[in-house]
């Protein structure tokens, strides 16, 4: 019989690095309401996953094993752990991608490609082990900024930091369960491993006042500009020029619009279960002269989230006399955090064509 063990040991690394790619594509599609107890049950288990085969391996490295069950059980616990891993960063890439606009979402990217460089370079186990040990931290951390406003219908900079301190808690918690299993083996160890979890905090921290962190658990649905918004009641019809192939590449819509017409957008925001807060819808046009968007106009809007609202709590603003040029309106979160951004350009013509109504649910 082929010991496969043995034939896969060289590749032991790049099996690792399949293990996270296939658990990022396994689940990148599988994820609904970040509020729903199924999200929320699968990525806790993920998690425990992750920790228990950290705390496994850890283990067995202090067992003098060559052969046998456990000796083959400790080749392909990294492989477990990456694979719980990549299915939480398929996770955590499909909720922050969805909350905020795309440039918002790059730390995510970048640790992803900073990890799949971490199975190459990490050969050592007492180095793999701090890899694989901060990375659970930055796993709890990330759960903990979208999870919490879930279950205290809060969102802002308190319950923020109150999602680094839980996941700080907890991190510690798991860093006294590692020295334990390892019959206190970590030794100076622990404390690289504690600085370089601290490290990694206080970066996201940085991220979050520095706005580039997407407001999860907040999430633009649909926007759109339109020269009229009727509620009718349930239901809102939207009246608008007909959209082009343009739109669909990024070009900017053209609104036709003469003397004090009103402009107005449309924007649905996800918001979970019992989450109430404002939103902004932000004016502003670029001023070519200055090179830089001026903020015209700043218009508060209320939402709230339900299980009846699956596609966003609907409401829009409105202004008139909107001069010719760029514009865009950018619908920000209380704490000023992007959640969503639509642009267009402003013609002074009148409109000869047919408006074409839309039903936005």
């Amino acid at each position: 019989m082929i010991d496969w063990l043995s034939v896969l040991k060289p590749y032991e690394r790049h099996l690792a690095a399949t293990g996270m790619l296939g658990g990022f594509g396994f689940d990148y599609a599988a994820y609904g309401r970040l509020d729903h107890a199924v999200t929320q049950t699968v990525l806790i288990i993920y998690l425990s996953v992750a920790a228990g085969s950290i705390l496994l391996l850890h283990y067995l490295e202090g067992l003098a094993v060559t052969e046998g069950f456990l000796a083959k059980l400790r080749r392909w616990l990294p492989v477990v752990t990456q694979f719980a891993f990549g299915t939480l960063w398929s996770a955590f890439l499909v909720f922050y991608a969805r909350s905020g606009v795309f440039a918002a979402s790059w730390p995510f990217l970048l640790l992803l490609l900073a990890i799949f460089v971490g199975n190459e370079v990490f050969k050592v186990y007492h180095s793999r082990l701090i890899f694989s040990t901060v990375l659970f931290a930055f796993a709890l951390l990330s759960y903990a900024i979208f999870m919490l406003p879930v279950f205290t219908h809060t969102i802002g900079k308190w319950t923020f930091l109150g999602s680094t301190a839980a996941a700080a808690i907890v991190f510690v918690l798991f860093l006294r369960l590692l020295n334990w299993v390892g019959h206190s083996r970590l030794g100076r160890l622990r404390w690289q491993i504690g600085l370089s979890a601290l490290g990694v905090f206080m970066a996201v921290n940085v991220l979050y006042f520095l706005d580039v962190l997407p407001p999860l658990p907040l999430s633009l649905q649909r926007a759109g500009v339109f020269h009229q918004i009727k509620k009718m009641g349930a239901v809102y019809y939207a009246m608008g020029e007909p959209q082009t192939w343009l739109e669909y590449v990024g070009i900017p819509p053209v609104m036709h619009v003469t003397d004090k017409q009103p402009v107005f957008v449309y924007s649905a925001v996800f918001a979970p279960i019992d989450l109430k807060t404002n939103v902004l819808h932000v004016w502003q046009r670029y001023n070519a002269g200055k090179g830089k968007w001026v903020t015209k106009h700043r218009i508060p809007l209320f939402i709230a989230g339900s299980r009846e609202r699956q596609n966003g709590y609907r409401t829009f603003s409105k202004c008139t006399g909107l001069e010719a040029g760029l514009w865009r309106v950018d619908i920000d979160a209380v704490d000023g955090r992007l959640i969503g951004r639509t642009e267009f350009t402003v013609e002074d013509a009148p409109y000869t064509g047919a408006n074409v109504t839309t039903v936005m649910n």
